[in-house]
């Protein structure tokens, strides 16, 4: 599967839909994930995380605003849109609906997902939760 088409069934079918049971198919045995605020080691923690967003943000959609391949890597830019609805890094439901923008670097070994480093507008997500003031 081409990378461009591999990100994007990750995204629709894991974030956006919850079929986890894909993760298998096309993440790499060793993914690593890196964020500035989050480590993920392997399918199983990778599982959780999606898990964890999907209950905190039930409505979860994540929309690939643009993405570029190499042969090997994609960057790919998105719009992450849901409802608080869940338990969100210790911070209770506060019913708020966040668009948040994000980007995504990704690497691929033997057509899977192997590693990815991530930025996502944290600060822009804990303002529309209320629970960070905004900037004047």
């Amino acid at each position: 599967m081409h990378p461009k088409a591999l990100i994007s069934t990750f995204i629709e079918e894991a974030f956006n839909n919850g079929n986890l049971s894909i993760l298998d198919d096309i993440i790499h045995p060793d993914y690593h994930f890196s964020s500035p605020d989050s480590q993920i080691t392997g399918i199983g923690q990778l599982n959780e995380f999606i898990q964890s967003f999907r209950t905190a943000f039930p409505d979860l959609r994540i929309h690939i605003d643009d993405i570029f391949a190499s042969d090997d890597r994609t960057c790919t830019s998105f719009t992450l849109t849901g409802t608080h609805k869940g338990d969100f890094m210790g911070i209770p439901p506060t019913k708020k609906t966040v668009a948040v923008r994000g980007m995504v670097i990704s690497k691929f070994q033997d057509n899977k997902i192997s590693e990815e480093w991530e930025i996502l507008d944290n600060l822009g997500l804990f303002q529309q939760l209320g629970v960070s003031p905004g900037l004047s």
